[in-house]
């Protein structure tokens, strides 16, 4: 769906008239495309006291080929980072009013223990936010605050979460801005999610928090290609005819997976055309029929899955005062206990292997709730309860599971929505525009990414960081 103020302010016309008059001027997000660089530009470090992924960012930084340089108060970071081979100069903080110099900025403040160590991140920032050109990243590494050893840890660590989701708010100009909590012992298993953070993959997801722990299994990770990582893997779509879910289809195949879409069998022209471009394999069912769960899992028996994205969903909103029970129980079915039907299948089963992915769609209504949408609402709370509930149960075959939930998303959906309605869902978040099926798809493909073995029972909003709810 086409953003027409959005368009025009960023015209040249548009843009002196939104200066003139003082109107917000969302920027034009960069998006990832197969033909650009997916890193460049140089990146500004800092760190708090005795930081302990010292080592995981220097090799990261490497491997993806961008410049580094260690900011000054780094204070006792710096001959660490002297020794890693991670500082290349010394960052010279930003005149007022400069912008452009700086495509990221990192801070490990995973060694701080107490309150009082937290000046490091205001002397970082407020010398390098300046410096952040459009569209940059801002990523505080920290560690999980219900496994520090004291409370004071406990209290700076969760400190972060106030800063990293004020940052976001503050930078603007579509610049990101996300903590990465990460379980000691988990060092080593952070690239794909700081490299997703750091890309133009996660353009609309901000303000959020993601715990990467020690992954299931003493194993090494199977060998994958960074540019091919999904390459012979089978993964399973619901709702993917059009929209989210055939834009879901389209990423996880870019990235190597043979596709299989399910969607109802009235969608079957869409779903055949979708699978068709992609090379997938397409299955007509309805998964919300007694029977749909035992035909998925015979369809899918021979060769196995390694990746489910329940994605289908539906909404029949009105208040609950005028809602009927048909519309209330058509809603739970099929957002929600379709999913569990389904699962329960293919893990009996052993079709979904070990090792594999379970990545379900909820939305930000199932964390603040929507007027008219107490069925819609209740079923997304629901699949975050799944994730959170099946996490530790799933472990011991290495099965991950998570959630994205996503905010106001440009769709066939939304376009329906009134305009006054569709408007604030629009401009009420961090980025002031709405987010494209895209940015949802290229969420999901990282949670089912081999490097992601270690982030489970996590929800992530895909929302430009909305104003509505947590």
């Amino acid at each position: 769906m086409n953003d027409s103020y959005l368009n025009f302010v960023n015209s040249p016309f548009g843009a002196r008239l939104a200066r003139s008059l003082g109107l917000p001027k969302p920027e034009v997000l960069n998006r990832y495309r197969a033909d650009r660089p997916e890193f460049d530009g140089l990146v500004a470090i800092g760190a708090g006291r005795q930081p302990h992924l010292l080592e995981a960012l220097a090799n990261l930084v490497t491997s993806i080929g961008v410049t580094s340089v260690a900011h000054e108060s780094a204070g006792l970071w710096v001959p660490l980072a002297n020794r890693h081979g991670l500082m290349t100069g010394r960052f010279e903080p930003a005149e007022s009013g400069s912008h452009g110099k700086l495509t990221a900025l990192l801070f490990d403040a995973s060694g701080i223990e107490d309150s009082s160590q937290l000046e490091p991140l205001h002397g970082f920032f407020h010398d390098t936010l300046r410096s952040l050109g459009k569209c940059g990243r801002i990523i505080v590494l920290g560690r999980p605050p219900e496994a520090c050893a004291t409370p004071r840890q406990w209290t700076a660590q969760r400190a972060l979460e106030g800063l990293t989701r004020s940052l976001g708010k503050e930078a603007r100009r579509g610049i990101t801005a996300n903590l990465v909590y990460v379980e000691q012992g988990a060092e080593n298993g952070i690239d794909s999610t700081l490299r997703f953070f750091l890309s133009p993959r996660s353009a609309y997801v901000s303000g959020q928090v993601v715990r990467v722990g020690v992954r299931a299994g003493a194993d090494a990770l199977p060998a994958f290609d960074w540019n091919q990582p999904l390459e012979g893997l089978r993964a399973v779509v619901t709702g993917a005819a059009r929209g989210i879910g055939a834009s879901i289809a389209s990423v996880l195949a870019a990235e190597g997976a043979h596709v299989i879409g399910i969607d109802i069998p009235s969608a079957r022209d869409a779903l055949d055309s979708t699978m068709r471009q992609l090379n997938g394999t397409a299955l007509a069912f309805d998964i919300a029929a007694p029977e749909a769960p035992a035909q998925i899992a015979a369809a899918l028996d021979e060769q196995g899955v390694d990746i489910v994205v329940h994605n289908a969903g539906i909404t029949k909103d009105k208040t609950i005062a005028k809602m009927t029970d048909a519309a209330w129980q058509s809603v739970i079915d099929i957002n929600l206990s379709a999913q569990e039907r389904i699962d329960d299948a293919l893990l009996t089963a052993g079709i979904l292997r070990d090792g594999g992915r379970i990545i379900a769609v909820s939305s930000i209504s199932g964390i603040a709730g929507n007027l008219g949408q107490t069925n819609y609402a209740t079923s997304k709370a629901g699949v975050i309860g799944r994730v959170q509930s099946m996490a530790p149960h799933l472990r011991a075959r290495g099965i991950t599971i998570n959630a994205v939930a996503p905010g106001f998303i440009e769709t066939q959906m939304t376009a329906k929505i009134p305009l006054t309605i569709r408007e604030a869902g629009r401009r009420m978040n961090s980025m002031s525009q709405g987010g494209q099926p895209v940015d949802v798809a290229q969420t999901i493909a990282w949670l089912a990414h081999p490097g992601s073995a270690g982030v489970s029972g996590q929800i992530v909003r895909v929302c430009g960081q909305s104003l509505i709810g947590a």
